[in-house]
């Protein structure tokens, strides 16, 4: 009996797969109220919007004195000074040609135009017969308004401050702390289950017998999910088993918004990870044309989606950074889903270019240029631990050292 062809994916760009990913998986529109200072690394749900003027007065930005303009006109002028104005005194008023001791973040005395720094003043001797603070001598020009931070120069009453969409890093906490938000309103943590599948997979701290291999991917792929902000429901591992696989599946579905493996997925494998998802869902096979990856399954099961990633390490690590990443910020309704990148210069050859679009493990040197790990199997992990970002290269370019590439840091790739 003659075996029934398998239809190979169509082979596709990373710009596609993306674009049919992020258009397929829409926000999960889930919030929760969280302690301001709980919210790191949490995508707002809802704008911050400042009940206050922030400074909410006219302040100094300098310890110092406080004084009119016009009072210090000519060089070397000295005034005395009338009062000391702590930081949390209000309600200081200014008397004409005189000055006050003022410190930072103090507010400025209602009639007074601007305060000189400590460093261009000279104090003079206290009259210790008498209860005055003495004088001070002004050695420095002196301009109406300087050293003031104005009263709502940094956020004015009314302003969105932090947008719906933004992810709070601790910029962004303390700028929300600085409008009075005690608490956050936040996207619902992605709830994703990640299991492996596989007779030859064991633990670190198992014995490693004949034909088996740690399973690294959980560790890897678990790290990436919590660095986004997901809940992980790590379900272990699956017994190489089809009804295994299902069960495993469905138990998945009921806890998870979405479903993460790696390996067992590409045309061709005898495992049960693809028949399983076909069974309890639908599920198509990509083939994405860059390096490393290439293989990658998108369906869903029940109510949870499900990706399915590349087994060799480096593959599943870039796939996951480059096609995972923006759909898990999607979930979360993140408005900013793609990383930054930077042109670099390369220093090293690339004589060979491949028909792939390839993402090369780099690192920055001292000079401003990036270096080529040796090795750039997909199985070499310590690839992506010695590396620092990724060199996004073109399908079909070699080149040589000096050309300028596109840089991907990590720093914007795991988070």
């Amino acid at each position: 009996m003659s075996e029934v062809a398998v239809k190979r994916p169509v082979m596709q760009s990373l710009d596609e797969a993306l674009a049919r990913l992020l258009s397929t998986v829409q926000p999960l529109g889930l919030s929760e109220c969280l302690p301001t200072g709980d919210a790191l690394g949490r995508v707002l749900f809802e704008p911050v919007v400042s009940l206050i003027d922030v400074p909410p007065a006219d302040n100094s930005s300098m310890d110092g004195y406080a004084l009119c303009a016009a009072d210090v006109a000519a060089s070397d002028a000295v005034l005395p000074v009338a009062q000391r104005v702590p930081a949390g005194v209000v309600g200081a008023v200014h008397q004409a040609g005189t000055a006050a001791r003022i410190f930072t973040g103090a507010q400025i005395p209602v009639g007074a135009d601007a305060v000189v720094m400590q460093e261009q003043c000279e104090a003079l001797a206290v009259d210790l017969a008498s209860e005055g603070l003495g004088s001070v001598r002004v050695n420095a020009r002196v301009q109406a308004g300087q050293w003031i931070r104005r009263r709502g120069e940094d956020v004015q009453q009314g302003a969105t401050v932090l947008a719906a969409g933004c992810r709070l890093d601790a910029a962004a906490l303390g700028l929300a702390a600085s409008v009075g938000a005690a608490e956050l309103t936040v996207a619902r943590r992605p709830r994703v289950a990640l299991f492996s599948t596989g007779d030859e997979l064991v633990m670190p701290g198992e014995p490693l017998k004949p034909g088996a291999i740690y399973n690294s991917n959980r560790f890897t792929l678990r790290a990436m999910l919590q660095g986004l902000g997901c809940e992980v429901i790590d379900l272990g591992i699956v017994p190489d088993k089809l009804d295994a696989t299902r069960a495993a599946l469905r138990e998945a579905a009921g806890l998870a918004d979405l479903i993460i493996t790696s390996g067992g997925v590409s045309v061709g494998e005898e495992d049960h990870l693809r028949p399983a998802v076909q069974a309890e869902g639908t599920l198509d096979l990509w083939q994405i044309a860059i390096k490393p990856g290439k293989p990658l399954a998108f369906g869903r099961v029940g109510g949870a989606w499900f990706i399915g990633l590349p087994g060799n390490p480096v593959s599943s690590f870039v796939t996951f950074a480059l096609a995972v990443r923006p759909v898990i910020l999607r979930m979360q309704g993140a408005t900013k889903l793609q990383p930054r990148s930077f042109m670099l210069r390369a220093d090293f050859d690339w004589p060979k270019a491949d028909r792939r679009r390839e993402f090369l493990r780099v690192r920055l040197n001292e000079a401003g240029g990036l270096d080529l790990f040796p090795n750039q199997s997909s199985g070499v992990l310590t690839s992506a631990v010695w590396a620092d970002g990724l060199l996004d290269n073109p399908a079909g370019q070699a080149f040589e050292a000096g050309h300028s590439v596109r840089y991907l840091p990590m720093s914007e790739l795991l988070t």
